[in-house]
């Protein structure tokens, strides 16, 4: 027996709770298939949890467009929905006299991608705000936050129910066949069923070029190859002597080993990169290996030299859902979609790592436009 809904949404991450959310809100009857036994444990749970304000992205990019517009509706939706967060600001810096060019450049950007409340501060400025950091210059972004990822995606899922959506979990997607105007899922689990959908939004993450793949009719021209790269985080122990973001500069699609906060202002730091095995279908673990904190202590120490010895503890790591190797440089989110592949109602979303937590909402509102739907 096959079930029609209008929509169906495969991942329950932020944004595919988020896409969903969007799809529900503009009348559409929407199902969202998780393949674990709860929402979000995946990418949207296992990362610095930073509402970042769009310096870094190339301009034009939808990186940078959609996380300034990501990043002012995630800060709305979190003070109507009592989601617990914080506009802390950010400190980037620079340790020596070598990097202040790149500071600049940095700033240029910035201004360009329209993160206009960014501004280059001295040594001393950055000593005002946090004593113990040590640099010879800085960029202060006041719009940078924190955000309960989790907290969020309960706020996501509860708009989505009450618009008449709903979760379907522990609920994996075993192959797609692709129609004109009908999509058929086949869907695993305890309870195996098969949906016709006419929208379908692929945003598996880790899992979105594997559920491309396996979708029959779906042209596979422009599915790019999956990679994945670890991120290693680690917990200070002790209360930190920081109440603002630390960043060092950024060195391509890495951010570098920053330091951020919890709500309860506990500081970590991470990630690091750890390339996995070009194996998409092996098993992640997540454990952080113990030995890897000596990087961190070098790291840190470059703008945190108090940091204690003996004081970094294992914390968590993620997994970013990479579409480019170690060698190449940090592509743009690839949303593929009919102007893409030529099949009508079906979206991918490859590629969404950071900033894909501050973008989510903004993410949504393009997926609509890109499906040619209206939004509610």
């Amino acid at each position: 027996m096959t079930n029609d809904v209008d929509a169906v949404v495969v991942g329950a991450g932020a944004v595919g709770l988020a896409t969903a959310r969007a799809l529900a809100r503009a009348g559409l009857e929407t199902l969202v298939l998780e393949a674990e036994t709860a929402i979000g444990t995946g990418v949207s749970s296992r990362n610095s949890e930073v509402i970042h304000a769009g310096l870094y992205y190339p301009a034009g990019s939808l990186k940078a467009r959609l996380c300034v517009a990501g990043r002012d509706q995630l800060y709305d939706l979190c003070a109507t929905h009592g989601v617990a967060h914080r506009r802390c600001g950010k400190l980037v810096v620079a340790t020596d006299d070598g990097q202040l060019p790149a500071l600049e450049r940095l700033l240029a950007q910035a201004r360009r991608n329209g993160v206009s409340d960014v501004v280059r501060i001295t040594r001393e400025e950055a000593l005002a705000l946090e004593p113990e950091v040590s640099c010879v210059a800085a960029l202060w972004s006041p719009s940078t936050g924190i955000v309960d990822s989790h907290g969020l995606m309960l706020a996501l899922q509860g708009d989505l129910e009450r618009a008449g959506g709903s979760v379907a979990l522990a609920s994996p997607v075993d192959s797609a066949v692709c129609g004109a105007g009908q999509h058929v899922l086949h869907v695993g689990g305890a309870e195996p069923m098969t949906l016709a959908a006419r929208y379908v939004v692929n945003a598996a993450s880790l899992g979105a070029v594997a559920l491309a793949r396996a979708a029959a009719g779906l042209p596979q021209h422009g599915v790019p190859h999956a990679r994945r790269c670890k991120g290693n985080y680690y917990a200070l122990a002790g209360r930190a002597p920081f109440t603002h973001l630390v960043y060092p500069l950024p060195q391509d699609a890495w951010l570098g080993v920053h330091l951020t906060l919890d709500q309860g202002g506990q500081a970590r730091f991470g990630p690091d990169v750890e390339w996995l095995p070009d194996a998409p279908d092996a098993p992640i673990d997540y454990r952080v290996d113990p030995a890897r904190a000596d990087a961190f202590y070098a790291d840190v120490r470059r703008y945190w030299p108090g940091l204690p010895d003996g004081s970094l503890v294992p914390a968590y790591s993620g997994v970013r859902p990479k579409i480019h190797g170690p060698e190449d440089a940090a592509p743009d989110f690839l949303l593929h979609g009919p102007a893409d592949h030529g099949v009508e109602g079906w979206i991918d979303l490859f590629g969404i790592e950071s900033p894909g937590l501050t973008s989510c909402l903004a993410l949504a509102d393009e997926v609509l436009v890109r499906l040619g739907i209206q939004p509610g």
